[in-house]
């Protein structure tokens, strides 16, 4: 497990079949995104409070049929393992984010 404010959080939802990985950089954590008009919070009811190492979730994303990625090192780690294009991920008031949806 990952330690320290660097680390990857995650929670996995289980709901109608499917298994949703929602997995955010840790110092992320209750921070509020703002795009347009609308706020996000970066809840821990949603991504969680477990600490995972990067080979965690790297099996975590790929046991999951849909994964939410947020932050730079959680994206980071996905991309590195060959699981995201170039060019699929959006930034949330200028944190990037990714999502995965596996058929």
């Amino acid at each position: 497990m990952s330690t320290g404010e660097n680390g990857v959080i995650i929670r996995v939802h289980r709901t109608q079949g499917e298994v949703v990985l929602a997995a955010c950089d840790e110092g992320l954590l209750g921070r509020k995104l703002k795009t347009g008009s609308r706020e996000y919070l970066v809840s821990p009811g949603f991504y969680g409070s477990t600490r995972v190492n990067d080979d965690e979730l790297v099996a975590l994303i790929r046991a999951s049929t849909i994964v939410n990625l947020l932050g730079p090192r959680t994206v980071g780690i996905a991309r590195r393992a060959g699981l995201l294009q170039n060019g699929a991920t959006s930034l949330l008031d200028g944190v990037e984010h990714a999502e995965i949806v596996q058929f």
